[in-house]
């Protein structure tokens, strides 16, 4: 009976121990699968983050661009200001419209005038 229960012993020993390994091995594919995953998902955000560096270097050079136009822009936009202060200036000289029409009558009539003296 001794020998029984030690056989029994080792195989329960043995069921064990390949128990264990069956367990480990499962394990093991798991963390390979968890490990594949994971490089995989490196890879993506490497790819990603290239992409976007990309993406910055192009809205950069669009921004560094545009600012260039509104560069362009605010300039001519004050030469046409100092251009409308000249004229602005020279029409505080200028005669307006009404004073020229009354003025053109009263030369009108001096004409008119002379004309009858003669």
């Amino acid at each position: 009976m001794q020998k029984k229960k030690t056989t029994n012993k080792q195989s329960s020993k043995e069921l064990n121990q390949h128990r264990d390994g069956v367990l480990l091995e499962y394990m093991s594919t798991k963390f390979d699968l968890l490990l594949e995953g994971q490089q995989a998902l490196h890879n993506k955000i490497d790819t990603n983050h290239e992409e976007f560096r990309e993406f910055k270097k192009e809205v950069d050079f669009k921004f560094e661009a545009v600012f260039g136009q509104f560069d362009e822009i605010r300039s001519e936009f004050k030469d046409v200001h100092s251009e409308l202060h000249v004229i602005r200036n020279e029409l505080k000289g200028d005669v307006h419209r009404d004073e020229f029409l009354l003025l053109e009558h009263r030369v009108e009539k001096l004409e008119h005038n002379n004309k009858n003296k003669k």
